[in-house]
């Protein structure tokens, strides 16, 4: 009885510590903070990405016949793979691997952002069905599942398993349940600057940022920005706005210049 309280206490600090990381940026910029956007696009879904250690893999999903299948549209659904076998077979064998956490280095969380595509109720009740199968995926603090996309109602996200979480969007406002299951807030980059990457952003959208981003670590939120600019030069410029999360499709590049990066600021 008091090993199980014991580790039941260890899971709440491991949640509470995760969670709190939120509140601030990131005062050291890691592959922790890598958003590897439409994944299953690159060369090898999940593996390049998990291989570099990134923080944040996506995954989007249909729900057909009963199947949850990976594609960035319906025209790319009869070549498609499942959703289990890109994602979530390889994240359990290697949460086996390491003895109940995502990655060997036990610091570290791995989210699966999964971005549903079709209806969000029943796809997502399709999702909780098929990871009834992965309870290594889901007992495990070390991953955070978050949904995107086509979401319930925000009030119906407390219905929800305790290991799914949600992707709010930056723009809106929600009440303190409904907070209470989102783990990071994203927006499309457009909706604040025109800013291509390259130079410095103009000062009167920064300070625009600069607001959506506070606000967001004011309620302990972590912050992503998808359709942004993906270039050296606006990766330095989001980490020095205090992004939580560089979303990239140049998983390689964006690794190399991350795992050099302590050499190149001072």
């Amino acid at each position: 009885m008091k090993l199980s309280i014991h580790r039941s206490f260890l899971s709440i600090l491991l949640a509470i510590a995760f969670f709190s990381k939120a509140a601030a940026q990131p005062a050291i910029y890691t592959t922790a903070n890598a958003h590897a956007h439409n994944d299953y696009e690159k060369p090898i879904p999940f593996y390049d990405a998990y291989n570099h250690q990134f923080g944040s893999i996506e995954a989007d999903i249909f729900l057909q016949n009963g199947t949850l299948l990976v594609a960035h549209e319906a025209s790319k659904l009869p070549e498609a793979k499942t959703l289990e076998t890109l994602y979530l077979q390889p994240l359990r064998s290697a949460i086996q691997k390491n003895k109940g956490f995502a990655y060997s280095d036990t610091t570290r969380v791995l989210q699966l952002m999964i971005d549903i595509k079709t209806e969000g109720v029943a796809t997502l009740d399709q999702l909780v069905k098929s990871l009834a199968s992965y309870p290594e995926i889901t007992a495990t603090h070390s991953v955070i599942i978050a949904i995107s996309g086509n979401r319930p109602d925000p009030a119906q996200f407390k219905n929800y398993p305790a290991y799914i979480y949600f992707d709010g969007e930056l723009n809106k406002n929600y009440t303190a349940d409904a907070l209470q299951k989102i783990v990071m807030l994203s927006d499309n980059f457009k909706n604040y600057s025109q800013w291509n990457g390259e130079g410095s952003i103009p000062e009167k959208e920064r300070k625009i940022i600069e607001a959506a981003i506070g606000k967001a670590h004011a309620l302990g939120k972590k912050v992503r920005f998808w359709n942004a600019p993906d270039i050296i030069n606006s990766w330095y410029g989001f980490m020095k706005l205090g992004v939580d999360y560089i979303n990239t499709d140049r998983v390689t590049a964006i690794a190399d210049f991350l795992q050099q990066l302590p050499g190149r600021v001072e």
